[in-house]
């Protein structure tokens, strides 16, 4: 197996002496998992950021492996990183779909959702534009797993009522979406994140 194509970084976890596993999300392959040797090198690492756009080519090792891949850089979002609530909101949106997703099923409605939410967190005036983008990547989220029918946020809601859909969402996530082993970790970055948009309310 060789897959060529740009995803969206959703997880790098360590393994070994120099490399990761890490879990992009592409449009056509969905959520893939794969190593890449020296990833916590001077180079790759600044790469390999959760929330960045990637080319990566990867090659299936046997089927008892885990595919090893190359990464390319295609749009940092690493920037927006160091003010606290574009960080919680990165953080979120790819926590979320590393955690929620099966390997290997094809969410082409999901990337773009990503991809729209990441883009939007990163270049929106302030995070007001941007919390209604997150509540559509959930909803779309939500509904492509096929848990739920949760309406787009219309443009006409205010930020309070967005608050509330967003609640509302917090709750069929954590008991539709995530496994009980991680989701209280997963959850607390959620709320912390939902409790920073409150301040700016």
């Amino acid at each position: 197996m060789l897959i060529r194509v740009d995803a969206l970084l959703c997880a790098s976890r360590a393994h070994g002496e120099h490399g990761a596993v890490i879990r992009a999300l592409t449009a056509d392959h969905g959520l893939v998992a794969a190593y890449v040797p020296g990833a916590r090198g001077r180079v790759l690492r600044p790469v390999l950021i959760p929330g960045n756009t990637l080319s990566i080519e990867i090659h299936a090792r046997g089927n008892a492996q885990l595919p090893s891949a190359r990464v390319e850089l295609v749009v940092s979002r690493a920037p927006w990183l160091s003010e606290p609530l574009p960080a919680a909101g990165i953080g979120w949106t790819t926590t979320l779909a590393a955690a929620s997703l099966p390997d290997g099923h094809p969410y082409p409605a999901i990337h773009a959702a990503l991809g729209a939410v990441l883009d939007a967190i990163c270049h929106a005036p302030s995070a007001r534009g941007w919390a209604r983008v997150l509540a559509g990547y959930e909803a779309v989220l939500l509904r492509e797993v096929g848990y739920g029918t949760a309406p787009m946020p219309p443009g006409e809601e205010t930020f309070a009522e967005l608050l509330s859909r967003l609640d509302r969402q917090g709750t069929a996530i954590g008991a539709r979406l995530l496994n009980s082993r991680a989701q209280h970790q997963i959850m607390a970055a959620r709320t912390q994140l939902i409790e920073r948009l409150r301040r700016i309310g």
